[in-house]
This record gives structure tokens, sequence and C-alpha cells, in this order.
């Protein structure tokens, strides 16, 4: 990714790439979010050739099965929820609504959901339904058949490749500053400017530059994960789907021709071999292989951006993929590293203004996942007591407190999850509102119900005409390269 968009906006910079083929991967299938439509655009990537290459899938949401409790589930669905009305916005006439009696589950307001629910979607088309809102959506794809569709892209830019394994990192006995990496059989690689993208190890952001890491244990106890592909099977849904378990979390990520599985546990609370019998338990079709152990340490690195080494990826830290963010992650900081792209020896000021940006995002984010595991009801299971009796972030603490005194949701600066996000965990995961706005007490109750009313039929008609998730996918592929182009 980072070479794919550096060589395409900075073409006058020498880009040079080291990788091996030595290094494994642990991915079986990436579920991302609406944003990586904003990265693929970018760099000019045609949506049906795309589709075509990565053998994608639609996802227009994640369901959530088991969070609150057993047999519960709820969808946290990309796009509006509802409509509001005039200042206030749809949560707060919600809030009121169910205060007397008068609302639905958020499934019926909530276009995404009603649409993945009956496995249906649209692209991106004109409405059919007035006052229906618009239907983003983002992938699942293989995560490696886009790396590898990616390199072509920037190897057709002049990127240029070399394999084998980083064995030392060269830095300036003065300034301190990263000025080569050595190669096996003694190859020296130099250059003015490095991204580290060497995943837990952080070969040059941490081996050579010792920047330290931020650990979110005591927030996330998960460390360990298990991955496998699997026959597919069971129903092709154009979301992604993370199911709990008693000591962790399951994902199900729908591909073209396979299904992505995994399992994120704790081992303080399950062993290696609990979880891989409740994978290869839950599993929709036969393992293609046996699952793919992976250690980690929720957290990030306490500079992204030190020296002239920029770290991405798992080298900056790591996310729970519960809410499908990894993919973003590293592209918002690719397009963040663009905006203030250094000429020479790096600014200071831009640098910090780089990191600030990257801590934010992250504990934002780490914030929304640790709502998701505090806000459970699964009773008698020593992961999720602990979770649910946890001490929480402060700036998560501020919101709860927000939301339960008077339901009062409020995105702080560009944070990634919106109002919208957040109101469907609380809601569906019950974390109940003592109150709601007063001034949703201005439409009068027959007025209210009307307009809940007329949300859900439009909404229902709306998705009634769609075409089914399959046959969107079926018909993109089946394009013939220059019909896609």
């Amino acid at each position: 990714m980072a070479a794919a968009a550096l060589s395409r906006f900075a073409p006058h910079l020498s880009i040079t790439l080291v990788e091996s083929d030595a290094i494994g991967t642990v991915g079986v299938g990436e579920a991302t979010i609406p944003q990586i439509h904003l990265f693929n655009s970018a760099l000019g990537i045609d949506e049906a050739e795309f589709v075509r290459e990565t053998r994608a899938t639609f996802k227009l949401g994640i369901e959530f099965a088991g969070w609150t409790r057993d047999g519960d589930s709820y969808m946290h669905a990309f796009g509006a929820i509802g409509r509001g009305a005039g200042l206030m916005p749809f949560h707060q006439l919600w809030l009121r609504a169910k205060s007397e009696g008068l609302a639905k589950p958020l499934q019926r307001y909530s276009l995404n959901e009603l649409a993945a629910r009956t496995m249906r979607m649209r692209m991106r088309i004109g409405r059919r339904v007035p006052e229906t809102p618009e239907m983003p959506y983002a992938y699942h794809f293989d995560a490696g058949l886009y790396a590898g569709y990616l390199r072509r892209i920037a190897e057709g830019n002049r990127v240029v490749r070399h394999e084998g394994n980083i064995e030392r990192v060269e830095r300036d006995g003065e300034s301190g500053d990263i000025v080569a990496v050595l190669l096996d059989g003694d190859r020296r690689i130099e250059g003015d400017f490095f991204i580290d993208c060497t995943g837990f190890r952080g070969l040059l952001i941490e081996g050579a530059l010792e920047t330290g890491y931020d650990d979110w244990t005591r927030f996330l106890p998960c460390d360990r994960a298990l991955a496998v592909p699997c026959e597919s099977g069971g129903d092709f849904t154009p979301y992604t789907r993370s199911s709990a378990r008693k000591g962790g979390w399951q994902w199900r990520i729908p591909l073209q021709h396979r299904i992505g599985n995994g399992m994120v546990y704790s081992s303080a609370h399950w062993s290696d071999d609990e979880a891989a019998d409740a994978l290869l338990a839950n599993l929709d079709g036969v393992p293609l292989g046996d699952p793919r152990p992976l250690r980690f340490t929720s957290g990030k690195r306490r500079k992204h951006w030190n020296r002239n080494c920029l770290a991405i990826g798992l080298a900056a830290g790591f996310m729970e993929p519960l809410e499908s963010t990894s993919i973003h992650l590293i592209q918002s900081a690719i397009s963040r590293f663009l905006a203030v792209l250094p000429k020479g020896v790096p600014d200071p000021a831009m640098v910090d203004w780089f990191n600030t940006q990257a801590d934010f995002e992250w504990t934002r984010v780490r914030d929304f996942i640790v709502l998701h595991y505090h806000a459970n009801d699964r009773q008698g299971e020593t992961l999720w007591d602990y979770c649910r009796n946890n001490e929480l972030p402060d700036s998560l603490a501020v919101k709860l407190d927000q939301w339960r005194g008077a339901g009062h949701l409020h995105r702080e600066h560009e944070e990634l999850f919106t109002e919208v996000g957040w109101f469907q965990v609380f809601a569906g995961q019950e974390v109940a509102a003592r109150s709601h706005n007063p001034l949703a007490e201005a439409m009068p109750l027959a007025d209210l119900k009307r307009k809940l009313d007329e949300i859900e039929t439009s909404l229902v008609a709306e998705v009634r005409q769609m075409p089914r998730h399959i046959d969107v996918v079926q018909s993109l592929v089946g394009q013939s390269p220059s019909a896609a182009a």
C-alpha cells in the first residue's frame, strides 16, 4: 500500500521496497470499512477489476452475535439510521419513542441492515424510493491477493523491489537517523527516509530507534489469535460476523472462493487447545489447513514517526480486528504522511502533528473496541466478567456517562467512528440511557409514530427492489477487462 501510493503521488522520488517471500503472512481474508474507497479511487483502481483480482465480496456492516449474551445479535451497519428532525438527531427521537413503547429495533430504520439481513445490496446508483439514504459499503477480500495486486501497480510505477531479509539497520553516528538497511548477503540499501513495515518486530522503529510501546492489555486482555480458511458454506452474507465465545470472539469473512475465519482470545482465560477446538467446531465448511497462531500485545508505538522513520501496520501497533480497522489505519497513516511529505530532513513540527493525530485516531478506535467488551452481560465467564468490571480509559468513561445521562453523543474532532456507530453499539448491547433531550418531546406522539412508520416503510420498499448480493458480485466477476474499464 505504501509503495503503491507513494509511487503514484510522488513519482519524482526513488522508491525501493524490501520484501521477503520467506516471511509468511497470517491473513486468510480481510474485512474493511467504507473508507477503503478513498484509497482505491486515489490509486485509480477500477472496482470491477479489484473485485476480480482480490476475490472480493461486499460488506454492509458487522453482525455481533452473543456480545450481550448468548442468543442475542445486533449489527453495526454502515450508513444512516433513521432520519432526524430539525435539531434533533434520530437517536434522540428513538430514545423518546422507546420510552413511550413506540420504537422498534434499530434494524427497522437501517437501510444497510435491512438489506444485509436479506442478502441484498446495491452499488452506487440512484435511489429508487424517495428519501432513502445512500448505501455505503466496504469489502471482504483476500489480503494476499490485494498485496500482489498493489505490487504490480507499484512496480509499474518504477518501484524497485529487493528480495531479502533485513539483518542490520545502520544509523548515522551524529544525527542518529537511519542511513541504510543491510540485507542477507551484505547488500546495503541506503535511503533518506524509511517506512517500517516489518510487522510486530518493528526492526527499524523499535529494534533500531527504541521508540517504546504503549501496552493496552489492561483494557484489551486478548493476546492471541488463530486463523484458518474453510470451504464456502452457509449464507453468502454481505456482512462480517463476529461471534462472542467463552474466552474470546470468532470472525467470519465470506470471500468468493472460501470463508476466512479466526479466533481472537485471551491466553489468561482460555488455552490454545480450547480456542482451536471452539474455532474448528464453528466453521461453515471443511477447514483448508490447520489454524495458524498469532501472538500480540494490543497497543501502539509511542511515536509512529520517529526521526526519519515511519511505522505503519503491525510495526505501528496492534488493534484487534473487531471493527475491521486494520487496513484503514494503514491507509490513514499513508494519507497523513503524504500531506506532510518531508523534503530533506523532516520538520519537527510536522512530525509532532503527525504523531498527535495518530495517537488520537488510535486511542479513539481503542475506546470503541473496549466498549464492546465492557457492555456485555455474559455472566459466569471469567474473560467477560473481567471486561465488564474492568477499568475504562478516561475518554471512554466520559462517553459512557454522557450517553447514560441523557443519550448524548458527540463526535470529537474527526474520530473514526461517528455518533451513528456509537449509537448502534449502545443500543445493540443494551447500554441504557436514563433520559433523552427534552427537545425531542416537541414532536407530538402521533407525528413521531408516523415518522418512524414512514422511515421503515420507505426502507423496506427500497430493499425489496435490490438485487441479491451474489448477483452483484457475479455481475462484476463476469465482466471482461475491457468492459470493466
